[in-house]
């Protein structure tokens, strides 16, 4: 019984240490998010920092004059992963999806992507499928059988 009870308690800590080892997302701690709508993210867009870009922020806390272009740069690149030109561009996904849309209509029209036409489609198997209707007197008020003169036998 002690055994069975070791075992139980080894499986829970190496199920628990692998639990604690992966990497699952935590979404109650505050998430980086590159939006239009969301100027200034909860957090920055790098968290841990290297040495030289921990230089650069120590070199921010002093005079703005005596930081360089490319250094300003670096900065908002610390904080945002895009700037508000970069979300705004539009992307090239458009011409893969009009493309797909015109080979699938393309497609269908020519009877490459389903095949060939059923029988059920044949006017042969319609005419049959047709009378069968009639006889059987399908919904006779509004529907099929309406338009039926079973005195004559011609439509209406």
């Amino acid at each position: 019984s002690s055994d069975k009870r070791r075992l139980k308690v080894a499986g829970w800590r190496s199920a628990r240490s692998i639990i604690l080892r992966s990497n699952v997302l935590d979404c109650s701690l505050p998430q980086y998010n590159c939006r239009l709508d969301t100027p200034l993210p909860d957090v920055p867009f790098v968290r841990e920092l290297t040495n030289q870009q921990r230089a650069l922020k120590e070199k921010e806390k002093g005079d703005w004059r005596s930081l360089t272009k490319e250094e300003k740069l670096a900065l908002y690149r610390l904080t945002h992963q895009f700037s508000y030109a970069e979300m705004r561009q539009g992307s090239s996904e458009w011409k893969t999806v009009l493309g797909e849309w015109l080979l699938r209509r393309h497609g269908n029209s020519l009877g490459l992507v389903y095949g060939p036409v059923p029988r059920t489609l044949t006017p042969d198997w319609t005419e049959k499928q047709t009378q069968r209707m009639i006889d059987m007197r399908v919904n006779p008020v509004h529907g099929f059988s309406a338009h039926w003169d079973y005195d004559r036998k011609q439509w209406k």
